[in-house]
């Protein structure tokens, strides 16, 4: 057969394949001793630390990701009404304080203008004197006023207009 073909003893073939057996023994018990090892990291790893699953860990941290996004939600809702709301308050000032009569000094008159983020509020303009102090207001509608402005009034718009451009 094969042995007298390769010229090959066949006790020789015996050993070799008693060999090839025994090496083979050898590495099924260091397989084996691996998936043991493996098994019980495994299950270290499943069962978790003081008796916790790790399924009951999952699904707790998969409902606090479920809260967070239906708090940031929330958050960008009222973020958003903020803004909206942020429209109509008083952004943008105004102010020039100015001598009112030639007798008066100290600049106790002053012109207050207060806008809106789309240019809309009022202007307060009061001027003192000796006899009192008089209080003006002037509606301001998209950056203009119906009523003529003075020169420090004018001034107060201006400042204010261009108060958000920096």
């Amino acid at each position: 057969m094969i042995s007298e073909y390769l010229g090959i003893d066949s006790d020789y073939i015996v050993i070799g394949l008693a060999a090839l057996v025994l090496i083979l023994i050898i590495v099924m018990i260091v397989n084996a001793a691996k998936m043991h090892s493996l098994k019980k990291a495994y299950n270290n790893f499943m069962t978790g630390k003081d008796a916790k699953n790790l399924e009951d860990t999952i699904l707790k941290r998969l409902d606090q990701v479920e809260q967070l996004m239906d708090s940031n939600e929330k958050n960008e809702k009222n973020i958003n009404r903020i803004f909206s709301n942020m429209k109509y308050t008083f952004q943008k000032v105004g102010l020039v304080k100015y001598d009112a009569f030639n007798e008066m000094g100290g600049k106790l008159s002053f012109s207050l203008a207060l806008l809106s983020q789309t240019n809309d509020g009022f202007i307060i303009n009061a001027m003192h004197s000796r006899e009192g102090c008089y209080t003006y207001i002037k509606e301001i509608i998209d950056g203009n006023s119906v009523i003529t402005l003075s020169e420090e009034e004018q001034e107060a718009l201006d400042t204010a207009l261009n108060s958000n451009k920096k």
